[in-house]
Formats: C-alpha cells, sequence, structure tokens
C-alpha cells in the first residue's frame, strides 16, 4: 500500500526541485561544498521530507504547519540562489531559473494548503 504523500502532485514537484537544484549546486567551488551548496540542497530536500512528513500527521491543522515549513524551505533555496548569484557561482539565467522552479512550487504548496482549511 503506497503512502500518501505518493499521491500528492506537491511531492512529486518537490522531488523534482530538489534534483534541478542539486545539479546547479554540483557546479558551485569546491570549498562550498560544505557551506552555501550543502545549505541549498538541505532547504531543497527539506520540501519533500516535510510534506511526506506532514502527511502522516493526525490532523490536518498538523499537515498544514509542515506545509508552512516546506514552503519555508523553498523560500531558503530561492534566497540561496542569489547568494550563488552574487558569488557569481551561477549565472543570471540560472538563479531566474531556480527562482521560478521555488516560486511556481510555492505556489502550488499553497494552493493545496488552502484545500486543507
Amino acid at each position: 500500500m503506497p503512502f500518501r504523500f505518493e499521491g500528492l502532485e506537491i511531492w512529486q514537484r518537490a522531488r523534482e526541485f530538489s534534483e534541478k537544484i542539486h545539479k546547479v549546486t554540483a557546479t558551485f567551488p569546491r570549498h562550498e561544498m560544505y557551506a552555501l551548496s550543502d545549505q541549498i540542497n538541505r532547504a531543497s530536500d527539506a520540501v519533500s521530507l516535510l510534506i511526506a512528513e506532514g502527511s502522516g500527521l493526525q490532523t490536518d491543522a498538523l499537515f498544514n504547519h509542515r506545509l508552512g515549513l516546506a514552503v519555508g524551505e523553498t523560500f531558503e533555496t530561492v534566497s540561496g540562489s542569489f547568494l550563488a548569484l552574487d558569488r557569481k557561482y551561477i549565472s543570471a539565467e540560472q538563479q531566474k531559473e531556480m527562482y521560478e522552479w521555488g516560486d511556481a512550487l510555492a505556489r502550488k504548496i499553497n494552493a493545496f494548503r488552502r484545500t486543507l482549511k
């Protein structure tokens, strides 16, 4: 029997988001491996993990709280893209893509959250 989160579009999109982010951060300088790259990767991973965790909780209110945290992690990832741009680790085009991926995902999560209320 599949877990509840497996059927959620937002969880699937969060997995795709994380995969895309990891591909971008893989190009960061080696000295960022345990710094900005790691922080951005952990934030992007946390989105799908929080969705999965929340889907297993007993109330919609608890699930909604985890979804709010997932949106925050999405924002953190996008904020990290600005730092990567400032440090010239990525191009303006790459940063724009990361921004758009994060914006689309946050919108989807927030739309789903409205169905829980």
